[in-house]
């Protein structure tokens, strides 16, 4: 659908829009032009550098670097997800997807299958640092997948992750190419199916993943793919349950 850009709410056909095919956007948070200097950053900050999360470089960075709670924090996101979610916002995950030429495929899946969420209630926001092209291995999505959980069996050989929706409860058709612009976004179910190619390119991918739900979830913050210690971000509203752990933004970062 074409997309409200005029400020950072939704529009009642938007929220309809979204209850019917798992998926809004693209929307633009930033300017290409704005993205550059953040880009610097990530690569120098980020990319280069241990962070809180022992087993991946990428996940949970919005606890160490004031740039990634920033840009989890955005208005243009967080102002869209109370649209959809309501005035209490939790952004409980972060997680940078890289993936250079060559780099593998994701196969077919919910991602619900895969998060430590009680209830699992998520909406994400998936933000392109790098331009991302169906040549570099841009996200796919089938809309309206979202409206069943599917099985997940085990993935083959050769794809980024162990697990992926079964291949015999699902058509994949109908799909959708996500291509976005440096400070683009797209928003999605945690059912919504989707998977992205083989980078075939010989340009980088490089985008954030931003998972917002309610303090009303008990987020097992100590379990994978978390980490022990891990903290969330009450990024609107309040919190009046004290399920979960919060922290605020990061010192600037001294890397």
């Amino acid at each position: 659908m074409q997309p409200n850009d005029s400020n950072n709410r939704l529009t009642r056909a938007e929220v309809d829009f979204f209850v019917e095919h798992g998926y809004l956007g693209p929307y633009a948070a930033m300017s290409p032009e704005d993205m550059a200097p953040i880009r610097r950053e990530i690569e120098d900050k980020v990319l280069s550098t241990d962070g809180p999360n022992p087993r991946s470089r990428g996940q949970s960075r919005h606890m160490d670097q004031p740039a990634v709670y920033d840009l989890a924090t955005h208005p243009a996101i967080i102002e869209r997800m109370a649209d959809l979610l309501g005035p209490d916002l939790i952004v409980w995950a972060t997680n940078f997807w890289l993936k250079p030429p060559g780099g593998s495929e994701i196969p077919w899946h919910q991602d619900i299958n895969f998060w430590p969420l009680e209830p699992p209630l998520n909406t994400s926001a998936w933000l392109a640092i790098d331009k991302v092209t169906v040549e570099n291995s841009c996200v796919q999505i089938i809309p309206g997948s979202h409206r069943q959980s599917l099985p997940h069996t085990r993935a083959p050989e050769g794809v980024a992750f162990g697990e992926m929706a079964d291949p015999a409860a699902f058509e994949a058709s109908g799909e959708i190419n996500m291509e976005l612009e440096p400070g683009e976004f797209f928003i999605f179910s945690e059912r919504t199916l989707h998977r992205s190619s083989v980078n075939t390119s010989d340009k980088r991918r490089l985008g954030i993943s931003i998972r917002v739900t309610l303090p009303i979830v008990h987020v097992f913050q100590d379990s994978s793919p978390l980490h022990r210690g891990h903290t969330a971000i009450l990024a609107k509203g309040k919190d009046v349950m004290g399920f979960n752990r919060y922290a605020g933004r990061p010192q600037s970062s001294t890397v």
